[in-house]
């Protein structure tokens, strides 16, 4: 079996950009504060030399804006910069893949009662080992053995695993069914209640209302 691909969602930017610049723009792209290059080393992980040298170059692109504050010197993304905008977009890559999961869910017919997400990719702490967890309510009327749902389905998971790149774990079931599992697991059915992300149709609150 090959080696199964995974993104870090949590430090996307150092994932796909590597060594020591990778780990300066991570730090700078999940912050509007400005920073002592000091500063910026010891979340990076770095030393203040390597930082130093990194940043400077990221100046001289126009990456990154530096202010003289006193005797220190601040440095931030400069975000009106067109580069850093796309550094932007990689720091927001789970968002980003949320909304890509909700255009595909379009497609798929019959339409779920709800798609929802839940775990790390929901409350935005998505690693390299994380699944990207979904809950899938079939629609009324539409059997656990209906071949046109399974293709379906089938076919939005194997979208939805190419556009994450971390493995999908697909949980399914029928509204009928989310009753009686919120009473017997009512800890973790409960945490998707809380915390799920509806893809495409209703919040797993509204057909728990009942309960």
């Amino acid at each position: 079996m090959g080696k199964v691909n995974v993104v870090d969602y949590a430090r996307s930017v150092e994932e796909l950009i590597p060594g020591v610049q990778g780990l300066v723009l991570g730090v700078l792209s999940r912050t509007e504060m400005e920073m002592t290059i000091r500063t910026v080393a010891s979340l990076a992980g770095a030393s203040p030399q390597q930082a130093s040298v990194i940043v400077a170059h990221l100046i001289d692109l126009g990456i990154v804006a530096r202010r003289e504050a006193g005797s220190s010197a601040l440095v931030r993304l400069e975000r009106e910069n067109e580069a850093a905008k796309l550094l932007l977009a990689l720091a927001q890559l789970s968002e980003s893949a949320l909304v890509h999961l909700a255009e595909i869910a379009r497609d798929i017919k019959p339409t779920p009662a709800s798609l929802t997400v839940f775990g790390s990719f929901a409350r935005g702490e998505a690693v390299a080992s994380s699944d990207l967890d979904v809950l899938a309510v079939r629609p009324e009327g539409v059997a656990a053995d209906d071949n046109v749902w399974i293709d379906a389905i089938g076919r939005w998971e194997v979208a939805a695993r190419k556009i994450v790149g971390n493995p999908v774990n697909l949980l399914v079931v029928s509204s009928d069914e989310l009753p009686a599992l919120l009473r017997r697991h009512a800890g973790p059915w409960r945490a998707i209640v809380q915390e799920g992300i509806p893809l495409i149709g209703a919040p797993i609150l509204t057909l728990t209302s009942a309960v």
